[in-house]
């Protein structure tokens, strides 16, 4: 069931954030396959990740829901070297008990429309468990990114390998 627009407030994320944004991205370590990391990062490593990527003037994001923060989601660069200054990589995480609700879509929203205000041209998602990460997949289709590639077996997490799909937008 998808939570009309006006009920999810998203906005730019802050350091009284980082307690929510490491409990719902550690749940994704541990139980989910989107990202391949393994032991989830304490609040001082959020913190770090999120200052280096404030201090790059990306956009980092929140969604709140009845004054909890339920998703964040951010864009990075895509990789350090100077010709690749007009891409980034985008990041969703959805609190794991309110999938489906259009938070994520209210969130990468948000974030491509911040991320088209310039000077970025192109965004990527590298979806972890390439096309059986449904949910992820399909926000990305959604919100208009194509599949431009599959990297096939180059995780293994929980016992399984698992493929790094490639999806790119136009911004």
């Amino acid at each position: 069931m998808s939570l009309p627009q006006a009920d999810v407030i998203v906005r730019a994320a802050t350091a009284a954030d980082i307690d929510a944004i490491t409990r719902i991205y550690a749940w994704h370590v541990l139980h989910g396959c989107g990202s391949f990391e393994e032991t989830p990062p304490d609040a001082a490593e959020m913190t770090a990740r999120y200052q280096k990527v404030s201090s790059l003037d990306l956009p980092w994001l929140v969604a709140e829901l009845e004054g909890k923060v339920v998703g964040y989601c951010y864009a990075t660069q895509y990789r350090p070297r100077p010709a690749y200054r007009f891409t980034v990589e985008d990041s969703v995480y959805i609190d794991a008990e309110m999938g489906g609700r259009g938070i994520g879509s209210a969130l990468l929203e948000a974030l491509i429309n911040r991320c088209q205000q310039g000077p970025f041209r192109q965004m990527l998602a590298i979806i972890g468990n390439g096309e059986r990460n449904a949910g992820s997949l399909n926000l990305h289709k959604k919100m208009g990114f194509e599949i431009v590639g599959n990297f096939r077996a180059v995780g293994f997490k929980h016992g399984e390998w698992r493929d790094t799909l490639l999806m790119q937008r136009a911004l």
